[in-house]
């Protein structure tokens, strides 16, 4: 299948991931990490960017996004991304690239497909074998749901609540605590490519009626069906997202 433009549009939820360069460990202290979220909080407040989840490891991101209309993603992707790199660079005195060149970004249905991508961040430091239990890593949207500070939040609990559709905060804090808990009681930890490679994850239907927007005629060899229901675009390249704040369009 073609590469293709495709403009970000509001209600769309994304998954947006970006390695540290080379595969680095840039983010191995815990204070670079803070500085991550410090900015990720900065770009809510400046741009109203709507955070549903987000996970700092030691060398890479992971941020799950509700497009508002407002162009905000791409600006507060290069807010955080360009801030943190120069914080980090001046305090070791070090030259030279920071992350990778692109974004990578997936676009996700809502309802289960929205749950699943939730957990698979969760557990992104589980999987690692970093930590037992997602609470036990610092800096990630698990902590800050089922425990919310009083100041700087960065999660939007009520857009999370609307597209789960849960009751409110006390409701997703029980449902989230269950889906992850019962993910690590199965030993649900396997690495998923098709939150991290595909462009678009979700029902057929969903999956259809976003190549149609996209422009890409769709084809059942784009199309992959799996047990658990999930149907996906297989690409034939690397569906990397580099976001560019003069046409705000996003590349794939």
């Amino acid at each position: 299948m073609p590469r293709a433009n495709r403009t970000f549009t509001s209600g769309y939820v994304w998954h947006i991931t970006e390695r540290c360069h080379d595969r680095k460990f840039l983010l191995r202290f815990l204070k670079d990490r803070q500085r991550w979220r410090a900015w990720l909080f900065e770009a809510r407040k400046r741009f109203g960017l709507c955070v549903l989840n987000y996970i700092a490891t030691s060398n890479h991101v992971h941020l799950l996004v509700r497009d508002q209309g407002r162009d905000e993603i791409p600006a507060s992707l290069q807010l955080v991304a360009s801030r943190t790199a120069r914080e980090y660079n001046q305090r070791k005195a070090r030259r030279g690239a920071f992350w990778e060149d692109r974004y990578h970004a997936t676009c996700v249905d809502s309802d289960a497909y929205l749950a699943r991508c939730m957990v698979y961040i969760d557990l992104n430091m589980v999987r690692a074998g970093r930590v037992t239990h997602p609470e036990r890593w610092e800096v990630c949207g698990y902590r800050e749901i089922q425990a919310a500070p009083k100041r700087y939040r960065i999660i939007d609990t009520p857009a999370l609540c609307q597209l789960l559709e849960v009751a409110d905060s006390a409701a997703l804090r029980v449902t989230h605590k269950r889906w992850v808990d019962t993910a690590l009681a199965a030993g649900d930890l396997a690495r998923d490519d098709c939150w991290t490679q595909s462009p678009v994850v979700g029902s057929r239907d969903f999956v259809s009626r976003y190549l149609v927007r996209l422009g890409v005629p769709e084809c059942r060899q784009a199309m992959i069906e799996r047990d658990d229901g999930l149907v996906l675009v297989e690409p034939s390249s690397s569906y990397n997202a580099s976001f560019k704040l003069k046409n705000h369009i996003l590349r794939v």
